[in-house]
């Protein structure tokens, strides 16, 4: 009955809303069960229908009306291209490995490990421990938690070797991630119009953070064992540039880990020019059949700015990192970031500390490594089985992806939309060169979700392949 009555009262309520003006008042309960013979519940009921269809608002204390109808206008932004002009750089397309896909794709192009790689447990535990302390409401110093400071000091002092005197905590500048760090890098030691000497390929990130930047990117090519020494010297010489980016253990994204020579050797070349080297070890974390040696650990000169990261490692939603950098260049770059963001997350840093210096940690580390090699065999056997035209020219030592060279005249473009149209994302490799492209690239990630597809990833990707070439 009660519903037979609601209804009946929402019926005649849409006729009179229908001939009333937007805003009018409609009559008030007492007055609606007055009029419809109704219990004030019917009457409530039909009420929160008609504000369900958008036909009518309450206003507390007011009463309630008929809703006016907003018609949509658009809206006119021409001035902001007169105010703005014309930007400094091309605003740059979003990376494709930063796009979100559905849960049911195989996955090669994330550049983020799997959840399943992260130690979850000693997170959790370290962001309740730091929400309880102190670091939740107090304001860290601009240079970062002086713990942290000492723990990421201290480690790359673990492999300085004799001879060379070890970072002191005073040169670590603490970041909310090593991108932020590579812009303030260029912005203090390059600047705006000066050249960048940079590994080709390289990490799009530092691309980016170059181009924003207003960085006149050179690039130096560089292979399985990093750059010819010759080839280096030659770029100082030519472009006068005084700063060299490169990823001297577990390149993004080739995977390439410079030998202990050719270590020595930029490094000579950079001293000699009177230059910086802006050592990338975003992989420290990820050695799978070797170590890595950070060039840093042989300078104690201030030639070497130094940048770690823990993001990836420890997890996406902590994003600590850290410069070490000695002298005046390290007091550039504090000033860049005071400016930018005056400092990072205390709690976010307590936690961080808390996870590396858990006795887990080391654990982890040793376990992340045996999944990681597992994975990364399972893909470099699929591929080869699968999608032999995909040449792997170096089997990584460590890190997280695969760089598959593909044969001469390869649409990458239709490659990427055929293995998505079949459920198969990969990264197209061109966003990883600063200039042109030395040919048609991918670059595969070992080390995201359901391993258990690679097989059937890498038979898609082959059977793409097969079609492309017809």
């Amino acid at each position: 009955m009660n519903n037979d009555s609601s209804s009946r009262i929402v019926a005649h309520l849409k006729k009179w809303i229908s001939s009333a003006a937007p805003g009018a008042k409609l009559p008030s309960t007492r007055s609606l069960v007055a009029e419809y013979q109704a219990s004030p519940v019917t009457v409530q009921k039909a009420l929160q229908t008609l504000t369900a269809q958008g036909l009518i608002e309450s206003r507390p204390g007011v009463g309630t009306f008929v809703r006016a109808v907003r018609s949509a206008r658009p809206s006119d932004y021409g001035w902001q291209t007169a105010a703005l002009r014309s930007p400094l750089a091309p605003p740059p397309p979003a990376s494709s490995t930063m796009r979100n896909v559905a849960n049911d794709a195989i996955s090669f192009h994330s550049g983020y490990p799997d959840r399943e790689l992260l130690p979850e447990r000693l997170v959790r535990a370290a962001l309740a421990r730091a929400a309880r302390g102190d670091a939740a409401l107090s304001r860290p110093p601009a240079a970062g938690l002086p713990e942290l400071q000492s723990w990421f000091a201290h480690e790359l002092g673990a492999s300085t070797p004799a001879g060379t005197t070890p970072p002191n905590p005073s040169d670590v500048v603490v970041l909310p991630g090593s991108q932020s760090g590579l812009s303030s890098i260029f912005s203090a030691l390059a600047g705006r119009g000066q050249p960048l000497l940079m590994e080709s390929p390289s990490y799009w990130g530092a691309i980016l953070a170059a181009g924003q930047g207003g960085v006149r990117i050179v690039p130096v090519p560089s292979g399985p064992d990093g750059p010819d020494p010759a080839e280096l010297a030659r770029a100082f010489e030519e472009s006068g540039a005084r700063l060299f980016y490169a990823q001297p253990n577990y390149a993004n994204p080739t995977g390439a880990q410079w030998s202990a020579e050719r270590r020595e050797q930029v490094l000579d070349v950079v001293r000699a020019k009177g230059a910086f080297l802006v050592e990338d070890d975003w992989a420290h974390d990820f050695g799978i059949s070797s170590n890595p040696v950070p060039v840093a650990s042989r300078d104690d000169s201030g030639h070497v700015v130094y940048l770690r990261s823990l993001t990836k490692s420890v997890s996406p939603s902590i994003r600590v990192a850290a410069v070490i950098a000695r002298g005046p260049a390290r007091e550039r770059i504090l000033a860049d970031r005071a400016a930018e963001s005056m400092y990072v997350s205390g709690l976010l840093q307590a936690a961080a500390l808390d996870v590396v210096t858990q006795p887990g940690w080391q654990t982890h580390l040793r376990n992340l490594r045996h999944q990681l090699e597992s994975r990364r065999d399972l893909l470099v056997t699929s591929l080869r089985q699968h999608a032999p035209q995909a040449h792997i020219e170096q089997v990584p030592k460590g890190g997280l992806n695969l760089w598959a060279r593909l044969p001469d005249g390869t649409d990458l473009e239709r490659l990427t939309r055929d293995c998505e149209s079949a459920g198969v994302i990969i990264a197209a490799g061109n966003e990883w060169f600063p200039a042109e492209p030395a040919g048609p690239f991918i670059r595969l990630n070992y080390s995201g979700t359901n391993p258990g597809a690679f097989p059937e990833g890498a038979r898609i990707i082959g059977q793409m392949l097969e079609r492309n070439r017809g």
